[in-house]
């Protein structure tokens, strides 16, 4: 495993169509231009391998409304045409008129659907543990939970959080994450052993500013998503798969990628947290989607 070094981030403020100020980031780095499409409320340090020096690739990303930096904006409004909307507006800024687009978890479907609406601006995608729509249907998967039950409880789980979330916030935005505690996370196995100490702790330290009401909005936000087509998909796509990833089932990513023309597959022995649990492997998968692309 590559040896850890400082992140290499820098960040800045894009304005999106509807007038919210969103936080965007960038490693400023030598190489094409990959746009990141994230998780939901998560950070850029979800990528720990390509904010290393030397990653040979120069990405931009955003945080998603309301959280690290970005504002909420005035109306409330988070939906998945606001993250849509967001997205554009951070490769305009960047004069970034097609890109590949580097996605995790729910920010599959955010890079999916990008790609559907705006054909001319994806060139490909990396599709990291997550699923182009109906998201919440392909949670507990290894437990074996029927999809509807699994999206039923998900999403009266979510629901629930836009309530308790209030309470536990002065507790969840307060956590000492220490080398000590981010080891009980990984010990869990809630995320794998695998992932580098020190890069966890940045990813969960900055993920547990944002409020639980908050980010609960904004997975109900996607919930009602349906599956995105994906007949008429031309472009090269590489779907990466956890095997004990209870968030997104890989075998409903391989049914995914079955659905692609010429899509690669990739199953690692991995959770949902495979951008930092596998740095280096996801790194080769984009550097590999990009030869394709090219």
């Amino acid at each position: 495993m590559t040896t850890p070094t400082a992140a290499l981030v820098r960040y800045y403020d894009v304005t999106s169509a509807d007038g919210t100020r969103i936080r965007a980031w960038t490693n400023d780095a030598d190489g094409p231009t990959v746009l990141v499409s994230n998780g939901l409320g998560t950070n850029p340090h979800a990528w720990p391998s390509l904010l290393r020096a030397g990653s040979g690739v120069r990405v931009i990303g955003w945080n998603h409304r309301g959280t690290g930096g970005s504002a909420r904006p005035d109306d409330g409004r988070v939906d998945l045409e606001s993250f849509i909307e967001d997205a554009v507006a951070v490769m305009d800024d960047a004069s970034l008129d097609r890109a590949v687009v580097a996605a995790w978890s729910t920010g599959v479907t955010i890079a999916f659907e990008l790609a559907t609406r705006h054909p001319e601006r994806v060139a490909g995608i990396l599709a990291v543990a997550g699923v182009p729509g109906n998201t919440f249907s392909t949670m507990l998967a290894p437990l074996h939970v029927p999809p509807p039950v699994a999206r039923a409880l998900m999403v009266g789980l979510a629901h629930s959080a836009t309530v308790t979330g209030h309470a536990l916030a002065p507790v969840t935005r307060k956590l000492p994450w220490t080398n000590f505690t981010t080891d009980l996370v990984r010990r869990a196995r809630i995320i794998s052993p695998a992932a580098d100490t020190a890069e966890l702790r940045t990813l969960l330290q900055e993920f547990f500013t944002t409020h639980p009401a908050w980010y609960a909005k904004l997975a109900l936000s996607v919930a009602e998503h349906a599956r995105v087509s994906l007949s008429d998909l031309d472009i090269p796509v590489t779907f990466v798969a956890g095997r004990w990833d209870v968030f997104t089932g890989a075998r409903d990513m391989l049914t995914a990628s079955q659905r692609v023309r010429g899509s690669r597959y990739r199953e690692l022995r991995g959770t949902h947290f495979i951008p930092v649990e596998f740095p280096d492997v996801v790194r080769d998968e984009l550097l590999e989607l990009l030869a394709r692309v090219d």
